[in-house]
């Protein structure tokens, strides 16, 4: 796959400004047009303005503004767009200035660069087939603020080609979204159901169901939400809520269309008053109403194949940022009461009908299932995603048996000759999922977390011996199972955005899933109980100077990379090898003597001073006994044979997992630095 190293955006405004920011923030050059030097100026600005908070806030430096901003040509010249690898559209919703815009551009554009609109209310298909391209065209629709929002819907429409989704999604990853894949369909995925979520909140008002502030509240309770539909609408545009429900109306029928007291008040160009006291008698009503609409809608766009229920629910999650997905909502109220408030809607709105998923699940008296692990073989690789970039793909229970299925079936296939480990989003696997241990140590189920480490231990000695090849496609965060995993894989294959590390012992606990046992087979002793007890993060590139890494390469590189090794002999994948210089002072500083020393509260020797009292003041932070348990495993482990290793580590899981440095670490986490106790 060709590279992307230059992307285009045409519009400085709010949106447009904000893609070509985030574009560059991430390495890549970016062009940003507009047809005014007034313009390109404001859009520069306001980048600026946001960079600026970011150093304020200690988010960047001063170096990393002015190299951003060093990344971004700001022009009125449309022919600088020309040699763009992707141009993305960004300007305000008329047809007609769109398809102008895209009619200059299929001009003025390379052969290879692919156009891409960043529309919410047109088909992508309508600006498709006005150029020479339509092979190459595709919707990548943003969601405010796109520096800040990691959501982007990828809208292939039938006539777009594989590659130019596949280099859409390449595009996505290099600049940090999350990307979904959905049918150019109206509102696509998540405004299909957001805007009539809007929409139905004014329909309660203007029915007296019950005032702005009922509803608002109503809002949050049901959707655990910060803002209540009137304030959003307050903040995005008032507007904005219009336009969006009279396309879908005119698209979908009179259920989408905009309540005319919503188009009343856009045309006062006044707010929605938000303040009153609420009416607690009135919040149930408002709930089932709102859920109503959310869910039927979300059934209605899945039952149209414009996204699958995994699919609509990270949309929710990552562009609306709500706790929970419209069918999560759904397994929590219960498929019997989620039935009857979208029955409800269906009553009263002649043209909105059960969505036939939601009729099926009622008839089956169970909750959904969630599928998070994918699997898709082409010719003889077989991919498996673990694909819950929500959570940054973190392990759990139902995460786990999933990839056990899916590496079964990729081994059991006679035409699979490699199988690939990624993850969808930025993370690899960003660990296993906190939540799950802190319940079961509540519980007092220590021992399930015994059994589903095992379970974990086994799948990654299953990966580990293989007869078939099996590559960790490291391109993003990981951490401690993540790495973990990465590790367990015969070869690792990784971008420069991959990276390693184990923070177990700053969160009360040890590297449970084999980490400290295979890092120290490629690296050494010393070098794992430095990475396990300080969490220090080892890049690819660092990974790759160990030999952990099996091939380093640019995204472009990756498909390349995985033909190479599954082409030839299986990596030696423990094999003998010097530690680099510069790790050297690093593995001193845990050598048994120091270890010691650093055990005791004292300052590592035969190490420079600066970096002896770096390595102290970080485990002084950690957890003692986590420390303790980590050195005796990693040296107990020396020699033996791996399933004979990994029973060591199993060992000592019920003993760390019952401390109350444990329970401290682990519920603390992303919340306040833990007090370890040292019990």
């Amino acid at each position: 796959m060709a590279e992307i190293s230059k992307i285009a955006v045409i519009g400085a405004g709010n949106m447009g400004s904000g893609i070509a920011q985030k574009i560059a923030q991430e390495g890549i050059n970016v062009v940003m047009v507009d047809v005014k030097e007034e313009f390109v100026q404001r859009g520069l600005d306001t980048i600026k303005g946001l960079l600026n908070e970011g150093v304020e806030r200690k988010i960047f430096t001063p170096d990393q503004v002015e190299a951003v901003l060093s990344r971004i040509q700001a022009t009125t010249d449309m022919k600088a767009a020309a040699d763009a690898d992707l141009v993305i559209e960004a300007v305000f919703e008329d047809k007609q200035v769109k398809s102008d815009l895209f009619k200059r551009l299929d001009d003025i554009c390379d052969e290879k660069t692919i156009l891409a609109t960043n529309t919410s209310s047109f088909y992508v298909r309508d600006f498709a087939d006005l150029t020479s391209r339509p092979d190459r065209f595709i919707g990548l629709h943003y969601f405010y603020h796109p520096a800040k929002n990691r959501l982007l819907e990828v809208i292939p429409h039938e006539g777009t080609s594989e590659e130019t989704v596949a280099k859409s999604m390449l595009a996505a990853k290099l600049h940090s979204k999350t990307a979904i894949v959905v049918k150019d369909a109206p509102g696509f995925a998540v405004n299909r159901f957001f805007v009539p979520f809007l929409n139905e909140a004014a329909r309660l008002l203007e029915e007296k169901v019950a005032d702005i502030p009922t509803i608002e509240e109503g809002a949050k309770r049901a959707f655990k939400i910060g803002m209540g539909p009137f304030q959003l609408m307050n903040v995005t545009g008032i507007p904005i809520a219009v336009h969006s429900a009279t396309t879908l109306g005119n698209e979908l029928g009179p259920f989408y269309a905009p309540a005319e007291i919503l188009k009343a008040q856009m045309e006062k160009k006044e707010n929605w008053p938000l303040e009153g006291d609420v009416d607690e008698a009135k919040l149930d009503e408002v709930v089932d109403r709102l859920y109503g609409v959310c869910l039927g809608v979300a059934g209605a766009l899945v039952d149209e194949g414009v996204a699958t229920i995994e699919d609509t629910d990270r949309g929710a999650k990552i562009g609306l940022r709500w706790i929970q997905g419209p069918f999560e909502i759904m397994n929590k109220i219960g498929i019997d009461r989620t039935f009857e408030v979208v029955r409800k809607i269906a009553d009263k709105y002649p043209d909105f009908n059960i969505p036939e998923i939601i009729r099926k699940q009622k008839e089956l008296g169970r909750p959904f299932a969630f599928n998070f692990v994918d699997l898709e073989v082409k010719g003889e690789t077989a991919l498996i995603t673990l694909n819950r970039p929500e959570a940054m793909n973190a392990l759990n229970e139902e995460l786990v048996s999933q990839l056990e299925d899916r590496f079964a079936a990729a081994e059991q296939n006679p035409a699979v000759k490699v199988i690939v480990f990624q993850g969808a989003g930025k993370a690899f696997v960003a660990g296993a999922d906190i939540r799950y241990f802190v319940k079961n140590i509540k519980a007092g189920r220590i021992g399930d977390i015994v059994d589903f480490t095992r379970k974990g231990h086994e799948l990654f000695l299953r990966i580990e011996n293989s007869d078939k090849l099996t590559v960790a496609l490291l391109d993003g965060l990981s951490l401690g199972g993540g790495s973990e995993l990465a590790l367990a894989c015969q070869a690792i294959v990784a971008t420069p955005a991959g990276s390693m590390a184990f923070p177990e012992t700053g969160i009360g606990i040890f590297p449970g899933l084999g980490g400290m046992l295979r890092f120290s087979r490629h690296a050494g002793p010393e070098l794992a109980k430095y990475y396990a007890f300080t969490g220090a993060g080892l890049s690819a590139a660092e990974a790759a100077e160990l030999g952990i890494v099996t091939k380093l390469v640019q995204p472009p590189e990756v498909d390349a990379a995985i033909s190479d090794l599954s082409g030839g002999e299986k990596p030696e994948k423990y094999k003998d090898r010097p530690i680099p210089d510069r790790f050297k002072p690093l593995a001193e500083v845990c050598s048994r003597k120091n270890v010691d020393r650093l055990l005791s509260g004292e300052k590592p020797e035969g190490v420079d001073d600066k970096l002896a009292g770096k390595t102290l003041k970080i485990v002084g932070y950690k957890a003692p006994l986590a420390l303790k348990l980590a050195d005796e495993i990693i040296d107990a482990q020396q020699g033996k044979p791996m399933a004979e290793a990994v029973e060591i580590e199993l060992g000592r899981l019920a003993e760390i997992f019952s401390t109350e440095d444990a329970l401290e670490g682990l519920s603390s986490l992303g919340r306040k630095r833990p007090e370890f106790k040292g019990k």
